[in-house]
């Protein structure tokens, strides 16, 4: 038997968190993942996936990651019920984490671009920054 899942998408709101009566760190999102096609009206569709992690990772997911983020979920497909207030079994299928991948810088603007590291690149001295104008000599080219 196989039960393997590769989710990649964006939290659709912030992480809840909660710890367990045993201490265990619990951390539920809901992951919106992008189909393969779009609708009749060219509208891009997304199934909407809860997942679950538990422990560090939990804890991580808390703390770093918010609506919006880009994410990578590892994991299994997990169905469980329950009975809720009024007596009604309320059935549930998720995604049990092993591992969430955060993919996207830490600091990242809202426009989704990387936002410019300290150091070389701000201070101009940057050798990969196209803006340099450099002339070289067709005798330098070794082609």
């Amino acid at each position: 038997m196989l039960n393997r899942v590769v989710l990649a998408g964006r939290l659709t709101k912030d992480p809840e968190f909660r710890t367990t009566q045993n201490g265990v760190s619990v951390t539920n999102f809901t992951l919106a993942v992008n189909r393969n096609f779009k609708n009749k009206n060219g509208e891009q569709q997304a199934d909407f996936i809860n997942v679950v992690v538990f422990r560090q990772q939990a804890e991580n997911v808390n703390n770093y990651l918010s609506k919006g983020n880009l994410a990578g979920v590892d994991g299994r497909i997990q169905s469980r019920s329950y009975e809720n207030n009024e007596g009604q079994r309320v059935y549930v299928t998720e995604v049990l984490a092993d591992s969430v991948q955060f993919l996207e810088p830490k600091n990242n603007q809202s426009n989704n671009q990387p936002q410019q590291q300290s150091g070389q690149a701000q201070s101009g001295n940057n050798p990969f920054n196209n803006d340099n104008n450099v002339n070289i000599d067709n005798d330098d080219l070794p082609f």
